[in-house]
């Protein structure tokens, strides 16, 4: 049986268990990331499939089972064969050495000599080749994130009629720094052979509209006024307007931007489990009346944990009297082998923690613990309802899901959230304190604003962002999306008629 929805990501969906000796695939558990909202989609379809990519050896490949249905999951699952070589150049260095520091604006750490680009168009190839095996006539196919830029285009050509949709993670960036990459033309036709490409904030949509018209004879079809939950004007990333439809080929290209929400159920459900609870009060009580400043994330250069941490030094050498009164709690999850790219990151963060440490630390307090692996989730969750201040400020970011989930761990009570402008989340909560990372003036007067905040502006503030969290969640970021994906269903008469225009 064909599938009526087809997802494109790199990711596999499921947990590989071995019981007996007997391979099970299972539903995953972990609530974290984009995966458990993706998979919800397919609760609304006969026959849903996930494509992903495996990685197995050269002499594995002819054996290898490529479909296979999770259980409990109510959906299949495509695999495609990839060797570590292949891997290695599509994920580790291509898409990690290319195409992350340009769509980050860090267009010195690019790297073009170790790009292998066929290698990049023949994965791509092979998920459209997948997509195309598996979709019914009138099925929709949503094609995920920057790794898979060229896809809609291969599957434009094998499947004319197809409809496509894009959902682009990460930021899109201006056109100055996108078309820095020699492979610009192929992408932005990618990203064009789309009936949908959606974005999570409106200068991302718009960065795109300016790349397409700079390299495409494109027509901008309807230009619309911000949603009404996102900031128009005032921030670093807010913009007044949006273009929602572009015309190229002779065919309409919706062009959409809503951020993505988190899940405050979920959150609010493991704040209420004993071991979460135990876990923050055991947090509370280690800390003997310190207040707690908390900065998760994963070692990558655009995240900003060295400006925090130098930011945090220089905060304990201008307020002496705060030495034994603060505690800072970095989360920053050692890369995956092989990630070339952020191995100098890793080893700046480590000496920064050490040099601080070793230059302020007393018998009875250390000013920073450093977390290298993951921090299990209910502990995490722990951590966020013991935070004084959630400090998260990326130097680039799509959106950042960690500002939100502190925000509903708080229960909009008090508590603190000093959040990057450049981070698509700022547009969306602008009662946090915004900063700017490439400043120390300002960082220095975000964290003595955080600290020094009366209880009754914490509240006002955390009540405001937290009504916008749980009212745009992720229910209603999937909601909006099967608005959207209404209108290009086959039997919409003004979709076709506008295209034929």
């Amino acid at each position: 049986m064909k599938s009526s929805l087809v997802i494109l990501y790199h990711r596999e969906p499921y947990d590989e268990v071995v019981e007996n000796g007997e391979v099970h695939y299972r539903d995953k558990k972990s609530p974290n990331g984009i995966v458990p909202t993706l998979k919800g989609f397919f609760s609304s379809v006969n026959q849903g499939t996930w494509i992903a990519w495996k990685q197995v050896e050269e002499r594995e490949k002819s054996n290898f089972e490529k479909r296979i249905t999770v259980e409990d999951g109510g959906y299949d699952v495509q695999r495609i064969p990839l060797t570590a070589e292949q891997v290695k150049h599509f994920y580790h260095i291509t898409s990690k050495e290319a195409f992350w520091p340009i769509l980050h604006s860090f267009p010195y750490h690019f790297s073009y000599e170790s790009t292998d680009w066929e290698n990049f168009q023949t994965v791509n190839r092979l998920f459209a080749e997948a997509a195309c095996e598996e979709a019914a006539e009138d099925a929709l196919i949503w094609v995920h994130d920057y790794n898979l830029w060229l896809a809609p285009y291969y599957i434009r050509q094998m499947k004319p009629n197809a409809r496509i949709a894009f959902f682009h993670h990460t930021p899109f960036p201006s056109v100055d720094i996108f078309n820095i990459l020699p492979w610009r033309d192929e992408i932005i036709e990618g990203l064009l052979s789309c009936d949908i490409v959606g974005f999570h904030i409106p200068r991302y949509s718009q960065n795109f509209v300016r790349v397409a018209r700079s390299l495409r004879e494109v027509e901008v079809v309807k230009t619309e006024s911000i949603p009404e939950h996102l900031t128009s004007v005032g921030t670093a990333l807010a913009e007044p307007e949006v273009t929602t439809q572009l015309r190229y080929k002779n065919r309409l290209v919706n062009v959409d931007a809503f951020p993505v929400g988190t899940n405050p159920q979920h959150i609010l459900s493991t704040l209420q489990k004993s071991e979460t609870q135990k876990r923050a009060n055991e947090i509370r009580e280690q800390l003997q009346g310190r207040k707690l400043i908390i900065s998760a994330g994963r070692v990558d250069y655009v995240k900003g944990t060295r400006e925090v941490l130098e930011t945090y030094g220089r905060l304990l050498e201008r307020r002496p009297d705060l030495c034994g009164k603060v505690n800072l709690v970095i989360t920053s999850v050692s890369p995956a082998a092989g990630m070339r790219a952020y191995e100098v990151a890793q080893n700046q963060i480590e000496q920064l923690v050490g040099r601080i440490n070793g230059r302020f630390a007393r018998f009875d307090w250390v000013p920073i613990m450093l977390y290298t692996q993951p921090i299990p989730y209910e502990d995490l969750i722990g951590y966020y309802k013991a935070a004084d201040v959630c400090w998260t400020t990326p130097l680039r970011d799509g959106l950042n899901l960690v500002a939100k989930e502190y925000v509903i761990a708080r229960e909009g009570k008090s508590g603190t959230l000093i959040l990057s402008e450049f981070v698509g989340a700022a547009v969306e909560m602008p009662e946090a304190i915004l900063t700017n990372p490439y400043s120390m003036d300002r960082m220095d007067d975000a964290i003595d604003k955080a600290l020094d905040m009366p209880i009754i502006e914490q509240e006002e503030r955390m009540g405001k962002m937290y009504k916008t969290v749980t009212q745009y969640d992720v229910k209603c970021w999937a909601d909006h999306l099967f608005e959207v994906f209404r209108s290009i269903e086959p039997e919409s008469e003004t979709t076709k008629e506008a295209a034929t225009v």
